[in-house]
């Protein structure tokens, strides 16, 4: 293996192109505020779709300065087990239901 290495090279580290000559894309700087006012500003390609959000360093959503805001969706709130029982019967019914499990616990039916 050591006759196919490359003396003096680090693999992957280091590139052999030289950056004279080379033209870097045109570029713009977007803005994004943190609602805990921080501001976050990072250079993209003008042809570059930039996105709405980007999260800060604080873990908040910052939003894209003068930029779309997303449309609230509508979003479903999961239902949970109670709320699904609730659906099927009230609270009374299930205290009454509670009671008579309670009876036939305590008298040794169950369990």
């Amino acid at each position: 293996m050591a006759d196919r290495a490359l003396r003096g090279m680090r693999l992957g580290t280091q590139s052999m192109e030289t950056p004279a000559n080379a033209e870097l894309a045109e570029r713009k700087d977007v803005h994004y505020d943190c609602p805990n006012g921080h501001v976050l500003t990072f250079p993209f390609s003008v042809e570059a779709d930039v996105p709405l959000s980007w999260e800060c360093h604080c873990g908040a959503l910052a939003l894209l300065r003068d930029g779309d805001r997303a449309e609230v969706k509508d979003e479903k709130t999961q239902r949970t087990h109670w709320d699904m029982l609730l659906e099927r019967r009230t609270i009374a019914e299930l205290e009454d239901l509670l009671d008579e499990r309670l009876e036939l616990l305590r008298a040794g039916r169950i369990g």
